[in-house]
């Protein structure tokens, strides 16, 4: 970020002078609540509370969420979807007529109102990789490595809703799940 006077950083939400601490992040402004983005620069209002990152390549960072998520070894869920759909820059309109299936269906999918099934979520995440130069890049590594050992009907996820979190460290757009 190069180095700023303490005073010329302001707190988004209240305008008032901002500290730069080091520390993970719930990258909740993915649409994910289960992305923590480890070991960044964090600029924290002492009045207000505030804390928002200091993230160096967003593209990066986007795109390495989007890579965990295609090679999660769980079903997707609906806000996955969401995020995928918005980071191939589509409209519910444009993904439903990819996929073959009617616009509510998206819609319900990512409202968690109906469950994807098995093969919707693959050809999501086809399209996913297919869409991204950087994502096509891994695509036959990640359906040799990945896509065998996902679990769509995980009775664990089901009865408890547990989602595994995201850690990702953004100085090497690494991923692992905690």
């Amino acid at each position: 970020m190069g180095k700023l006077e303490k005073t010329s950083l302001r707190c988004s939400n209240c305008s008032e002078p901002v500290e730069i601490v080091h520390g993970n992040y719930r990258f909740k402004e993915s649409g994910l609540d289960n992305v923590v983005l480890c070991g960044i620069e964090i600029m924290k209002c002492s009045h207000c509370g505030n804390e928002d990152p200091i993230v160096p390549a967003m593209n990066d960072l986007l795109r390495t969420i989007a890579l965990a998520l295609v090679a999660k070894p769980y079903g997707l869920a609906g806000e996955e979807v969401r995020f995928l759909r918005k980071y191939m820059g589509m409209t519910g309109d444009q993904f439903s007529r990819l996929l073959h299936i009617d616009r509510t269906t998206v819609s319900k999918w990512e409202t968690n109102d109906d469950r994807v099934g098995a093969q919707s979520d693959l050809a999501i995440r086809m399209l996913a990789m297919s869409e991204d130069a950087g994502l096509r890049k891994k695509m036959q590594q990640v359906i040799h490595e990945h896509f065998e050992k996902i679990q769509f009907r995980c009775e664990r996820d089901q009865k408890t809703g547990y989602v595994p979190t995201i850690e990702i460290d953004p100085s090497n757009c690494t991923y692992a799940y905690a």
